[in-house]
């Protein structure tokens, strides 16, 4: 059963986050960039302010789609202790891999926030999605990262993941919604028809087009806006 894309993938998710529609606690951060079309629908679906929250894999050199660990906005690294252990990996080379990707977290949190601060999601439920979860390395980061920002509850949610991988999320997230969990997962790639790469204009487009977040904390979009975002229906949606 493959989603024919991210689009169709967000709308299975915001299916199974109906308990979460039209309340004004909530705001959905998408992963970018495959989290920003998923995370599109789920907010589109559920009538809630859309905004990002950047991430970046720290890949195993050489086998960069490996990942050792991962850097979210605000400071925050997550390592995967065991495997650079195992693979032997030096200190130079990790602190190397961090200052790269850091240099891409910023300049893609430039890109797409721009001068906007982060949201200010302290005591808000913060519905978290991604287009999917492998190692989970990027996940981890981006819980521990909205930690700090204190929000009242953290969801992650994705539509497709390694069974154990979304368990063991479970155990850092206050609940966590993976609409299908394949038996041989393999990799995420694989459960979508077209898993084609999302580009920074792709994600600068979809957060136009969805509601402004307000960063004073305490304000929300307007009622009006809101009916308005979940009205737009198909139109909304990634062709």
């Amino acid at each position: 059963m493959l989603f024919a894309n991210r689009a169709e993938a967000g709308r299975v998710l915001a299916a199974r986050l109906s308990a979460y529609a039209n309340r004004d606690d909530v705001v959905v951060l998408a992963l970018p960039r495959g989290g920003v079309p998923v995370g599109f629908e789920v907010a589109r679906i559920l009538a809630a302010p859309l905004d990002v929250f950047v991430v970046r894999k720290l890949g195993v050199p050489g086998y960069e789609e490996l990942a050792m660990g991962a850097i979210a906005t605000g400071g925050v690294r997550f390592l995967n202790t065991d495997m650079i252990t195992v693979l032997g990996l030096s200190d130079e080379v990790v602190e190397a891999t961090t200052a790269r990707e850091r240099r891409e977290l910023e300049r893609r949190e430039r890109r797409y926030r721009g001068d906007r601060p982060l949201p200010a999601v302290r005591g808000q439920t913060v519905i978290l999605v991604d287009d999917g979860l492998a190692t989970g390395s990027t996940m981890r980061a981006a819980i521990e990262a909205l930690r700090r920002l204190e929000p009242a509850r953290i969801v992650v949610a994705v539509p497709v993941a390694d069974q154990t991988t979304c368990e063991e999320i479970a155990a850092e997230a206050d609940e966590v919604v993976c609409a299908r969990t394949p038996r041989r997962f393999r990799a995420v790639g694989l459960w979508y028809t077209d898993f084609s790469q999302t580009t920074d204009d792709e994600v600068r487009d979809l957060l136009r087009r969805a509601p402004s977040w307000h960063a004073t904390a305490g304000r929300e979009p307007e009622t009006q806006e809101r009916r308005r975002w979940q009205r737009q229906g198909e139109n909304g949606a990634e062709r």
